[in-house]
């Protein structure tokens, strides 16, 4: 049974920084794609991060380019999700999510388990 399970998130200040850690069970971090994604109350779920499953090619949403940095760790079966020069627009809860597919998605759909997510709030 595939398990994910977010930790990391907090309060911060604007500029400050955080690493979210997504901790899996069940399947090899090697072998899937892995999705982080962020959500606020009445708005739909939002791409933030992925790394297919070759672990090249990372993919970002355009509002955190330059900001956020995907990584794994396979050996610990963690996925990172690191964040510098936070806004006060990047508060949310954040999920990170696996997919079965090799081949890394902006849409949350393509994913198939998810963690419970992690709240994230950045202030002015």
């Amino acid at each position: 049974q595939v398990q994910l399970v977010e930790s990391g998130g907090g309060l911060v200040q604007a500029g400050g920084s955080l690493r979210l850690s997504c901790t899996t069970s069940g399947r090899a971090l090697a072998s899937t794609t892995m999705g982080w994604f962020r959500q606020t109350p009445g708005k739909l779920r939002e791409f933030v991060a992925a790394m297919p499953q070759t672990g090249e090619h990372l993919y970002y949403a355009d509002s955190v380019k330059g900001r956020f940095t995907i990584s794994r760790d396979s050996a610990k079966s963690t996925m990172y999700l690191q964040m510098n020069s936070l806004k006060p627009e990047d508060t949310g809860v954040y999920y990170c999510a696996m997919a079965n597919s090799a081949y890394a998605s902006t849409r949350a759909g393509s994913y198939d388990y998810w963690g419970q997510g992690t709240q994230v709030t950045v202030s002015s």
